[in-house]
């Protein structure tokens, strides 16, 4: 606190008192907005983004087995990407504690699949975990050495397991972790309805070639018109 008569430069102060970004500070803001704009912009594109990171982990496999290394790397990429999967076909909430949460009978309410990990996240995550444990090739601080077998049993095992465990969760719950759209019930033969509607609201129209009469009823009155008639003497050309 300043004491009386103490000279205080208050040019010194940031406006407002706010503290001013600094320019390192400004340089990631504008990194990470531009980031942003590029991920969303690929939000449309489904079948390139998913072709794209296969493609990435295609590349990253090749190099574990050229390098033949860093394989705790790969079963800690395979864990992440096996429990972001485990939320990519969870629903948003828990069945178990509201039972309206899902459909299960046609009269019910329709209700489209509500992920709890959805697509676009789950993609944007599993690139991400692709491209952090790539960079992490290029550190031999993380290559521990194991034996590999080991590591892909139990990996297997414990895929096995924890597939097994959300398939009974699906059939216990009766729900498919994809959504089809509202249903659509047909209704009566379309030929059939068209045939009652004629019944009904017209009445059968003839045509009297010779004499060129038309008799036609519409909507329940009926009105005879003489639209030609041959001529004396002759056929109407």
């Amino acid at each position: 606190m300043a004491q009386i008569g103490e000279e205080r430069d208050f040019g010194a102060e940031d406006e407002g008192g706010l503290e001013q970004p600094s320019a390192g500070a400004i340089f990631l803001h504008k990194l990470a907005m531009r980031y942003t704009t590029i991920k969303d912009s690929t939000a449309p594109h489904t079948a390139a983004r998913w072709i794209g990171t296969a493609v990435l982990f295609l590349i990253y496999c090749i190099r574990i087995y050229l390098l033949n290394g860093w394989y705790i790397v790969t079963y800690g990429l395979g864990i992440y990407i096996l429990n972001l999967g485990i939320g990519f076909l969870s629903p948003a909430a828990d069945p178990a504690a509201d039972d309206t949460v899902l459909p299960t009978a046609e009269s019910d309410e329709f209700k489209p699949f509500v992920r709890r990990l959805p697509e676009f996240k789950f993609w944007h995550s599993t690139t991400r975990a692709i491209v952090v444990a790539f960079v992490l090739t290029f550190f031999s601080a993380v290559n521990i050495p194991v034996f590999w077998p080991i590591l892909v049993c139990y990996f297997i095992a414990l895929f096995v397991m924890t597939m097994r465990r959300q398939i009974q969760h699906m059939i216990k719950h009766r729900y498919i972790p994809i959504s089809l759209g509202k249903p659509k019930f047909k209704g009566k033969d379309d030929s059939d309805a068209g045939k009652e509607a004629l019944r009904r609201d017209w009445k059968v129209r003839g045509h009297i070639e010779r004499g060129k009469w038309v008799i036609g009823a519409a909507w329940g009155g009926t009105v005879v018109a003489q639209v030609g008639a041959e001529p004396e003497g002759g056929d109407v050309e």
